[in-house]
C-alpha cells in the first residue's frame, strides 16, 4: 500500500511517499481504507523528535492519528462493524509506528466510532483528537452552567470544539485570538479578546471578579490564567506541563470510541460545528505539515486523495 513515512527524525524533509505492507488485522481489529487524515502539531512535533522521551517509536514511521474511512475487513470477533461501514478514530497508539497517512490502517474495534453521516471525510478526519481533547478537558474542569469560562487560543481547532461543548453546556465563553479571527468566536457563542500584553487587563474589564476556570490551549500563559482565576476556580493545559506546579491539571487525551460516540451525537443534533481551514493530497503531507507549523488558527488541515 501506498503511505507517506520517514525513516529518521527530522524537518519535513525525511518525509517520502514509500510501499508498505498492508496492515494485518488483529482479533478485535478493524482495517480501514482511509478516505481523510487529520494532520496535528504533534505529527510533525513527534517527527522531529521532540517527544522521543516520552513515546516509543519503530521507524519507519507512518505519521498521523486521525483518520476517516471505510471498513475494508474486521478481525475474529468483532461484531461492532463490517465491511463498507463508514467510521471515524483518533488512532492513537502507546508505540508510534503505523499511522493513518496511508491508504490502509489497522485499528482496534475499541478506538473506532461509526462516523455521523452529517460530517465530510475532511470533517471527520479533523474532528477525533480535537474533538476528544476539548471535551476532556471540559469534562476535567466540571465547569456547569452559568459559570466562567476563559479558553486560551479560542480560535485554533481545539478552543473551536471548546467554545462549542461549553456554550452547549450553557457556560460563559471568553476566548483569545487575533482580531481576524474574532468574527468566528462571536458565531461559535465566545466573546473574544485579543491575546498579547494587556490580555490580563482585558479579561478583567469582561469578568472584573475572575473567571471560574480556564482551559489552556496554547501554552506559556500560567501567568495570566493564575491572574485571573478565581481563588476555588480550576485551570487545566494541554500545552504547559508547569500548570501541575501550579495546581492546574495537564491534559492527554486517551483514544476512545465511547467518547467519540458523545461527540458524535453533538455533530448529528447540530450542536458541534468542525471547520477545515485546508487539504491536500496525501503526496503533499510535507506542505500540509509547513501549513500546520505557521499556526493559521483558521480550522484543521486534512490530507485526501489517498488512492491514485
Amino acid at each position: 500500500m501506498k503511505a507517506m513515512t520517514y525513516a529518521q527524525y527530522g524537518g519535513t524533509e525525511v518525509l517520502e511517499l514509500t510501499q508498505r505492507p498492508t496492515p494485518k488485522v488483529a482479533p478485535g481489529a478493524v482495517l480501514i481504507r482511509v478516505k481523510a487524515a487529520g494532520v496535528n502539531p504533534v505529527d510533525w512535533k513527534i517527527m522531529s523528535g521532540a517527544l522521543d522521551g516520552l513515546m516509543d517509536v519503530n521507524f519507519p514511521v507512518t505519521p498521523g492519528w486521525d483518520v476517516a474511512g471505510v471498513v475494508e475487513a474486521v478481525g475474529f470477533d468483532t461484531p461492532d462493524f463490517k465491511v463498507g461501514d463508514e467510521v471515524y478514530s483518533y488512532g492513537r497508539r502507546d508505540t508510534i509506528q503505523g499511522g493513518t497517512f496511508a491508504e490502509l490502517v489497522a485499528l482496534p474495534a475499541a478506538i473506532v466510532a461509526h462516523k455521523p453521516a452529517t460530517l465530510s471525510w475532511e470533517q471527520a478526519a479533523a474532528l477525533p483528537l480535537t474533538g476528544l481533547t476539548a471535551q476532556r478537558t471540559l469534562d476535567a474542569l466540571a465547569v456547569t452552567a452559568g459559570q466562567t469560562l476563559l479558553i486560551h487560543n479560542g480560535s485554533g481547532s481545539v478552543g473551536r470544539t471548546g467554545i462549542q461543548l461549553a456554550v452547549h453546556a450553557g457556560v460563559r465563553v471568553i476566548a483569545t485570538g487575533s482580531v481576524r479571527n474574532h468574527e468566528r468566536l462571536r458565531e461559535l457563542g465566545a466573546e473574544p479578546v485579543e491575546y498579547g500584553p494587556g490580555l490580563v487587563e482585558r479579561v478583567r474589564a469582561l469578568a472584573p471578579d475572575g473567571v471560574d476556570a480556564v482551559a489552556d490551549f496554547i501554552g506559556d500563559v500560567v501567568d495570566d490564567t493564575l491572574a485571573l482565576l478565581k481563588a476555588d476556580g480550576r485551570h487545566a493545559s494541554i500545552a504547559d506541563w508547569t500548570v501541575l506546579s501550579h495546581g492546574g491539571q495537564y491534559i492527554w487525551v486517551r483514544p476512545s470510541a465511547e467518547e467519540l460516540e458523545r461527540l458524535s451525537l453533538l455533530v448529528e443534533d447540530g450542536t458541534l460545528s468542525v471547520d477545515v481551514a485546508q487539504t491536500f493530497p496525501l503526496q503533499e503531507a510535507a506542505k500540509a505539515f509547513e501549513a500546520s507549523m505557521s499556526g493559521h488558527g483558521a480550522g484543521k488541515i486534512v490530507l485526501t486523495e489517498f488512492t491514485a
